[in-house]
């Protein structure tokens, strides 16, 4: 389920310190991870990524969602329509902005992924709306 991240073996990343945090990643990562921001549209690495694979989370290392799972949306951010399993990721109402929207974070270490709308292709009808920056990316072994 996980390869770590940058959280060292035994560390819970729910009460890792501020300011631990803020060594261990590079300052986007750090605001979109650990500060609930929000990377600029078109701008993340897996915005346009397609290989088969696992994405996981970039500070803990779960595995969060399946390349299976992954379309194209032209909205700016990876979207999938579903999570690996659904308890690796906590939802959260978020009213930031002046909206009412649906955080999605890790739940093995509260980093910040991105949003969850219902706006989403079948079976789910949902679209997990995913900041690259807070995923690294596990390629499947037969694709290499």
């Amino acid at each position: 389920m996980s390869d770590g991240g940058v959280l060292r073996p035994g560390e819970d990343g729910k009460s890792l310190p501020k300011d631990e945090w803020k060594k261990r990643l590079k300052p986007m990562e750090y605001c979109v991870c650990r500060e609930s921001d929000t990377e600029r549209p078109f701008s993340g690495l897996y915005e346009n990524h397609f290989e088969p694979g696992i994405y996981t989370c970039l500070c803990c290392g779960t595995e969060l969602f399946e390349s299976k799972t992954k379309y194209k949306t032209h909205c700016g951010w990876p979207s999938f329509y579903a999570p690996i399993v659904e308890d690796r990721i906590t939802r959260k109402v978020d009213t930031t902005y002046q909206l009412v929207r649906t955080e999605v974070v890790c739940s093995k270490c509260n980093a910040h992924l991105g949003h969850v709308f219902d706006d989403g292709p079948k079976p789910t009808g949902e679209r997990f709306c995913i900041n690259s920056v807070s995923l690294n990316f596990k390629p499947e072994k037969n694709s290499i």
